[in-house]
């Protein structure tokens, strides 16, 4: 098989081929791969810029809780009657209605 590959390289017509089949492999990825990303990581970003107080969320380590302050990078969060901590504005992970449309099991 590797002489196969290397016979096809070495020769001189097979030049303009080999240049469109890496082109259509890196469109290939392109669409496939990067673009969803970006779209669902813009996604992400627009959920976490538009976090209000009263919001129930989940943060990425799986505590459940209301939020209370919002502020630049940080989020208060209420997790019990007068617990509060102190979490990092990325770790939330989703909203609980976001939870209940995707059918997920929550416990309360």
């Amino acid at each position: 098989m590797l002489n196969t590959i290397l016979l096809q390289a070495a020769g001189g017509g097979s030049g303009w081929s080999s240049m469109i089949m890496i082109v259509a492999l890196i469109a290939i990825f392109y669409f496939f791969m990067i673009a969803p990303q970006q779209k669902k990581q813009k996604k992400i970003n627009a959920f976490r810029d538009s976090l209000r107080n009263g919001d129930k969320v989940m943060t990425a380590g799986g505590i459940y809780g209301r939020i209370r302050e919002v502020k630049d990078n940080t989020v208060i969060l209420e997790i019990a009657d007068g617990v509060r901590i102190k979490i990092d504005k990325n770790s939330i992970y989703q909203s609980m209605q976001d939870v209940a449309e995707t059918g997920a099991d929550i416990k309360k």
